[in-house]
């Protein structure tokens, strides 16, 4: 008998590799593991699966919270600095600020127009008793003046955007004004900015686990008719968002920029879908970044535009969203928005 008859032939690796779940297959599979875990949880009254759902996604949530702050201050303190790189980049800047306004706008006046359209906290069933009104209700003065905090810290610990934002920029022009001597800051900045995001994505990457938990809890602990409540607000946001993916942007892209938006999408379809499945800008700059510049884009102002645009510019949960949920609010609690207030939900956004 040959010895090939004796040996066990060895399985190709093609024969032997596990297929690959994809990303947001693992999502979608989370939510529905999660309604289902929430829903036995509720109907049967299991109480320490209720408390294990939330415990999973308390855990999700915080470990979102701990690389945000940092990653905030690092990526616009180094998307700043990167300007050194660029030529005119008083004058590239300057533009990209102003596109990214322009385009927030139109985002912010699409999700005020849809929520004066649909009314999303009208027939919710839902009364002031179910929520807190604040203490005291603010201004532009309190705005403006809440942007600059009183320490280092606070903004770190409460998590307040905005003062990270507002440290970042002053830091990053700062060490643009030193030159040569604040190159050891932004090398030292540029290996943390590195490490935050490959560590947010080990945390991105936990995003079905996390999933199972959060949409397990709220369905364990307020049910279904309460979260049926919200479907008119929900299908608002994504219906401004899609409006603004589908419209304005191919739009802009055609009128504006002179580029055919078909082959923009899909150069950069990479990037869209990771940040659609893992729902953090943030988390996708390193995909973001590649296919920028596959895009046609320099790198040295893709190095500059990607970091500060994924903390800054966000259509969706930082123009269409705080627009609705303003609109939602105030309607629960029957409080009359005037023009002033819109302006004020704009400027914010």
């Amino acid at each position: 008998m040959s010895a090939s008859a004796t040996t066990p032939e060895k399985q190709s690796p093609a024969s032997s590799r596990i297929p690959k779940f994809p990303f947001w297959a693992q999502i979608i599979a989370g939510l529905v593991l999660g309604a289902l875990l929430g829903w036995i949880a509720r109907s049967q009254d299991v109480s320490w699966l209720k408390e294990t759902l939330g415990q999973v996604g308390d855990i999700f949530v915080q470990l979102l919270k701990l690389a945000v702050a940092p990653l905030v201050f690092f990526a616009i303190l180094v998307s700043i600095t990167n300007l050194r790189k660029v030529n005119n980049a008083a004058r590239l800047a300057t533009r990209t600020l102003l596109w990214f306004m322009i385009t927030s706008l139109i985002a912010v006046a699409i999700g005020l127009a849809i929520g004066l359209i649909t009314n999303p906290g009208a027939g919710t069933g839902l009364t002031p008793q179910d929520g807190k009104l604040p203490k005291r209700e603010g201004s532009w003065i309190d705005f403006l003046t809440g942007i600059i905090p009183t320490d280092v810290i606070t903004p770190f610990t409460e998590l307040n955007v905005l003062q990270i934002v507002f440290m970042a920029a002053v830091a990053g022009i700062a060490a643009l004004k030193l030159g040569d001597r604040a190159k050891p800051i932004l090398t030292l900045s540029e290996s943390i900015l590195e490490l935050l995001q490959k560590a947010l994505w080990w945390v991105i990457r936990l995003a079905p686990i996390g999933t199972v938990g959060l949409i397990g809890f709220a369905i364990a602990d307020y049910g279904w008719d309460l979260i049926g409540k919200y479907a008119t607000f929900t299908a608002d946001v994504y219906i401004g968002c899609a409006l603004v993916m589908f419209g304005v942007y191919p739009l802009l892209l055609a009128t504006v920029a002179k580029v055919n938006p078909v082959q923009f999408y899909k150069g950069a379809w990479p990037a869209i879908q990771l940040a659609f499945v893992s729902r953090s800008s943030v988390g996708t700059m390193p995909v973001t970044q590649k296919v920028t510049e596959r895009l046609g884009v320099p790198k040295e102002y893709a190095s500059f535009s990607v970091p500060f645009g994924a903390t800054t510019k966000m259509d969706g949960c930082a123009a269409i969203y705080p627009a609705l949920a303003a609109i939602f609010i105030a309607q629960i609690f029957d409080v009359q928005l005037g023009i002033g207030d819109y302006l004020l939900i704009a400027f914010v956004s």
